[in-house]
């Protein structure tokens, strides 16, 4: 009999996902947010490496010519949810001269992942142009009309926004 308990809470240890999915409760959860710079070829960092992607991103950051988009790279996870009626919202604010520009993305959340899941949104061409510096952000995850999960920068209560 004991082997059976201990091979019974083995098995929670290892697999709590299996615990999770067994209990039926859906969650969700954002967990990191990226924003990145890319260059004229796309590319967010010249080697694979994350020292070199911090290199260069610091590097695009002093040369803003150089720059063509900005990329917003979102890990979530989820469980249990109605894959149809799931999505991720971004809400960047810029700074362009002295007014403030919002730009809210939504993007279908896709079951990719064990784990984790990523997603990705982007600004570019004449949008990015209009958009200028990165201020502050906020990520969401939505079931329906139901917020199951926020990330944002520090700066995004303290950014005053006007009604247009």
């Amino acid at each position: 009999m004991r082997r059976y308990a201990a091979s019974l809470a083995l098995l929670v240890f290892l697999f709590p996902t299996a615990a999770v999915l067994a209990s039926g409760a859906p969650e969700g959860k954002v967990c990191k947010v990226l924003a990145q710079f890319l260059d004229k070829k796309g590319r967010q960092s010249l080697a694979p490496s994350l020292y070199e992607r911090d290199a260069y991103q610091a590097y695009l950051r002093k040369h803003p010519l150089l720059r063509t988009a900005l990329q917003v790279e979102v890990q979530y996870k989820a469980k249990g949810l109605d894959w149809e009626k799931t999505k991720l919202r971004a809400e960047l604010r810029g700074l362009l001269t002295n007014s403030i520009q919002t730009i809210v993305l939504e993007e279908p959340v896709k079951k990719s992942g064990f784990f984790a899941n990523w997603a990705e949104f982007k600004i570019t061409g004449d949008e990015y142009k209009k958009f200028g510096e990165l201020v502050a952000w906020r990520v969401t995850l939505w079931e329906g009309d139901k917020q199951l999960s926020e990330q944002r920068s520090f700066l995004w209560t303290g950014v005053p926004v006007r009604a247009p």
